[in-house]
């Protein structure tokens, strides 16, 4: 199974790793034990061909990624909060209802922050040509995500998440090594990853520079629209790039070009215990067992 792509995001207490047709979490309780979670995954793109295509298989890709990272980040509130139902079980799903809203109120704020207030505010200012106003615009949206990422790190509620973030990514570089899953071993390894949402989101705003460019600066209603109704080809495109970069990692001048995307998760990664660790190795044992069942015609493109 050495071969087989793996995804993972950092949860409450836990960390959720996925494969291609599975996904599996676990999460460390209030009385020390660990809680294991695994589902199914059913995909579109292995029942169209043309879902697994350069750029759209990205879309895809990332949508049915911010489905699971939601449902799994809602089971593992439920567990670290030891929620129990009337039976004593504890409950681990929370209404459909309930996640749509909760999935729209967070796209609609990432939205209205990374996407709509830079093109208003280079609107505002006093530049006349396209190339200008795109690389202007492009430099506030990568300013509000940095400062917003930097915010974010100082909250100490916050830091275990990170902490698990980076046990995800050195379980992950220590699988993809070959290396015996074990805390002690796994520790040594980075908690830097090439594939890591933080650097796509990062080459999303990039890649928007120069696709921007090609619609040069339109009123204000059509501005906003544009930066809205262009984010699936942004983010298809930088999935291709950051896809790309995971398979050629011994590349120095590619892993030179994609710098500031590794650079800027020292901001959401801290270093792991070996409590840590241990939680984030058995979410990918059992995600790569049941994969090892999985029919190989279900293999499909996995969003770090």
């Amino acid at each position: 199974m050495s071969s087989a792509p793996i995804g993972g995001q950092a949860v409450l207490e836990g960390v959720m790793m996925r494969g291609p047709s599975n996904w599996a979490l676990a999460v460390r309780k209030p009385d020390g034990e660990i809680a294991e979670v695994n589902r199914p995954i059913t995909s579109v793109m292995t029942r169209h061909w043309f879902f697994r295509l350069p750029i759209l298989r990205g879309v895809i890709a990332l949508g049915e990624s911010l489905a699971i990272g939601f449902r799994a980040l809602a089971i593992s509130a439920n567990y670290a909060a030891q929620e129990e139902g009337e039976d004593g079980e504890v409950s681990t799903e929370l209404s459909r209802g309930s996640l749509i809203f909760a999935f729209a109120i967070a796209i609609g704020f990432a939205l209205m922050l990374f996407k709509v207030t830079p093109a208003l505010i280079t609107s505002w200012l006093p530049i006349e040509t396209t190339g200008w106003f795109v690389i202007v615009e492009g430099l506030i949206r990568v300013s509000l995500f940095v400062g917003y990422l930097l915010v974010i790190s100082l909250l100490p509620d916050l830091r275990r998440v990170f902490e698990y973030h980076a046990a995800e990514h050195k379980v992950i570089n220590a699988y993809e090594a070959g290396e015996e899953l074990v805390p002690e071993k796994v520790q040594r390894f980075s908690l830097i990853h090439p594939r890591c949402g933080t650097a796509f989101l990062l080459w999303v705003m990039v890649i928007a520079i120069f696709v921007f460019a090609f619609f040069g600066r339109p009123t204000w209603y059509w501005l906003i629209a544009s930066r809205i109704l262009l984010l699936p080809l942004i983010a298809g495109l930088a999935y291709e790039l950051i896809r790309f970069a995971g398979k050629h990692t011994g590349n120095r001048v590619l892993m030179t070009l994609l710098a500031p995307g590794l650079w800027l998760q020292r901001l959401t990664t801290r270093e792991p215990s070996l409590d840590q660790l241990e939680v984030s190795i058995r979410a990918l044992k059992e995600v790569l067992q049941l994969e090892g069942r999985a029919p190989t015609e279900q293999r499909v493109e996995v969003m770090a």
